[in-house]
């Protein structure tokens, strides 16, 4: 069976079904990460508090309860790359076994659909379940090199390197966390595209609700009011040297 046999085999509403899921990821990574002035999302307004967290680490003693919070971050990422791993290797098994796949084809949607749709499907899956392994294992690298970095902050707040490398340690932690979150986004998509096995509407329908689940935590989740409050800021901080947000290669004075 050629190629164009096999598109054939999918109708519209399949390659519609699939346009919104794909649309969605892209778009609530996008959003997310560049979220407009005025509404900024969670994970922007973290970047700020782990900012903070690194400037304050330059003279915290002991530092123990620093090096516990990264360890746990690398655990994190760890945890999340294994199961994804686990999720490829079951994917890639069900695939293999097309009696088995046509089995349950039949059991969840009564069709008879050639066994070439359903491991399609099944790709779907395994692209995200990829996608998401691939970032958490970056993830979990980068949270590593933060770590190097933060020991190699003197502990000493005279010392003219001290802010500045941990600013650095700071962008790379936010670097880190930033594509721990693009995995699990990842996840929750690649959960949602299982609906494609009962058909596209269901598909749609998965989508648009791990859309709107992602987007509410983001934007108008209680966590964010949380975050948004200012009572904790101190009324002047002082003036040390930060690495520019948009421009993490660029020390600000």
């Amino acid at each position: 069976m050629i190629w164009i046999d096999q598109l054939a085999l999918f109708t519209p509403w399949d390659y519609g079904a699939l346009a919104i899921l794909l649309l969605g990821w892209l778009g609530a990574t996008r959003i997310i990460e560049h979220p407009p002035a005025r509404r900024p999302s969670v994970s922007l307004l973290m970047a700020d508090y782990r900012r903070a967290w690194l400037r304050h680490f330059v003279d915290r003693q002991p530092r123990i309860f620093d090096s516990q919070i990264i360890d746990n971050m690398r655990q994190g990422a760890a945890f999340f790359a294994s199961a994804s791993m686990i999720a490829i290797g079951g994917g890639l098994a069900l695939i293999g076994n097309a009696d088995m796949l046509r089995g349950v084809a039949q059991d969840l949607t009564l069709g008879t659909a050639p066994t070439i749709v359903w491991e399609i499907k099944l790709l779907l899956m395994l692209f995200f379940a990829t996608n998401g392994f691939l970032k958490f294992v970056w993830s979990h690298r980068l949270f590593g090199y933060c770590a190097v970095l933060m020991a190699a902050v003197p502990n000493d707040i005279e010392n003219p390197v001290a802010y500045t490398r941990a600013a650095k340690s700071g962008e790379i932690n936010i670097t880190a966390a930033r594509s721990f979150n693009s995995g699990l986004r990842s996840v929750y998509f690649g959960i949602a595209s299982a609906a494609w096995l009962l058909g596209a509407w269901p598909l749609i329908v998965a989508a648009v609700f791990t859309l709107v689940v992602i987007l509410r935590r983001e934007f108008w989740s209680a966590s964010r009011e949380v975050l948004l409050d200012g009572s904790d800021r101190a009324p002047h901080t002082p003036q040390t040297r930060t690495v520019d947000a948009h421009r993490p290669g660029k020390l600000l004075g």
